[in-house]
């Protein structure tokens, strides 16, 4: 090989060389890239903060009424992107029964023996599916467990994230009925406590 050939060909590979290193480079630095990306938009665990709230309210022959709860038990695995929520990939409540209190006790003792709390203490909620309709609106289907027995209920919420912390509220008609519960009454009878119940939940995890 003459030492123009020499040249021409350790040219050729030089380039060929340069060109394999160059697509190297891009490979590796689009997997940078998307490890980064990736890491950003990544699921993170939350629980519940003080904030949230949780309420049960119903009708009566005698005035509505509504029972509230600061329970603080419950953990959820979320996706947020450029500070919006953008997967709900699970999510779990407990609330305890007798957290929940009105304002008079004898009512409040009238709802534990409704609710069977001497032998079903919490009242739960596990998340099956979650479904996006917009970047504010969220369709849950999830399961409820109330006086021991478990019922499936879609549920449509709001959301929001603001410094960190996703806010998730809604509401879901039961009755007292589905749950296998009766609709307790008071004062022989005299007063009757509708069928249907609303639970209210506003959650707040960080």
């Amino acid at each position: 090989m003459t030492n123009k050939n020499q040249y021409i060909f350790e040219t050729r590979l030089t380039t060929k060389l340069l060109k394999i290193m160059k697509k190297i480079l891009k490979i590796a630095t689009a997997l940078v890239l998307f490890g980064a990306i990736f890491t950003a938009n990544a699921q993170k665990n939350y629980i519940l903060d003080a904030k949230t709230s949780f309420a049960v309210a119903g009708t009566s022959t005698l005035h509505d009424w509504e029972m509230k709860s600061g329970s603080k038990q419950g953990t959820a695995g979320l996706t947020v992107t450029d500070n919006k929520l953008t997967a709900i990939n699970s999510l779990k409540i407990n609330l305890l029964a007798e957290t929940l209190k009105s304002e008079k006790t004898k009512m409040d003792k009238i709802a534990y023996e409704t609710l069977k709390t001497d032998k079903n203490k919490s009242i739960t909620y596990v998340l099956k599916s979650a479904e996006k309709v917009n970047d504010n609106t969220w369709n849950l289907t999830g399961t409820y467990t109330i006086a021991g027995v478990s019922k499936d209920h879609k549920t449509e919420v709001k959301t929001s994230v603001t410094n960190g912390i996703v806010n998730i509220q809604g509401s879901d008609k039961i009755t007292f009925k589905e749950f296998g519960m009766k609709s307790p009454t008071a004062m022989l009878g005299t007063i009757k406590t509708g069928e249907d119940l609303t639970i209210k939940f506003n959650l707040n995890f960080k």
